[in-house]
């Protein structure tokens, strides 16, 4: 057989597998039972205080295809809008075993138990754990966004003390992949 039909075979055979296994392989995605992209947030999920009535209940989240290598998994929830001056950290939770792929509503209250080998840092109202949106009034809508990262290391040396942003910088140095889920709140 001539080499340019051997080259010409193996060619189509690399394509072909290339191919097989993108359509086989899954995007790191983060939904919610309790909310789809762009909705907005209910009372459940607003902080309690500051003006703000809610609940401060955090969202059931679940992810699914995380990348190979996938190690462990940190959750932070951010206010994108807030004013570059004020810390919008609403909740991070990092040092989620790989195994989990899920939180269930409510697991933002660290006294619950429902993800006890994680650790939930303080939010920017001081506590750790969820606190819930409160947007300042009369700025308009808010966007929040809730983001899971798949990340290349089992635990981050980092307690519940660590400040947010030096946990974000830790996932960000360590980040396999990101997915997002965006919902949005005004007053």
């Amino acid at each position: 057989m001539a080499p340019v039909i051997i080259f010409s075979r193996v060619l189509t055979a690399l394509i072909w597998m290339a191919l097989a296994v993108a359509a086989h392989s899954e995007t790191f995605a983060l939904t919610s039972t309790d909310y789809a992209e762009g909705d907005t947030l209910r009372p459940a999920q607003l902080y309690y205080g500051l003006g703000c009535n809610g609940e401060n209940l955090s969202p059931h989240l679940a992810w699914s295809g995380a990348p190979t290598g996938t190690r462990s998994f940190a959750v932070v929830m951010e206010d994108v809008d807030a004013p570059a001056a004020i810390d919008a950290w609403h909740w991070v939770v990092f040092n989620i075993p790989a195994e989990v792929t899920e939180l269930p509503a409510g697991s933002g209250d660290p006294k619950v138990g429902l993800v006890p080998e994680a650790i939930q840092s303080r939010s920017s109202f001081g506590d750790p754990g969820y606190a819930g949106a409160c947007p300042p009034a009369g700025q308009g809508a808010h966007r929040y966004q809730f983001r899971v990262y798949a990340l290349k290391v089992e635990q981050l040396a980092l307690g519940v003390e660590a400040p947010a942003a030096e946990v974000a910088a830790q996932i960000e140095a360590n980040k396999l992949a990101e997915a997002q889920l965006e919902v949005k709140i005004g007053r």
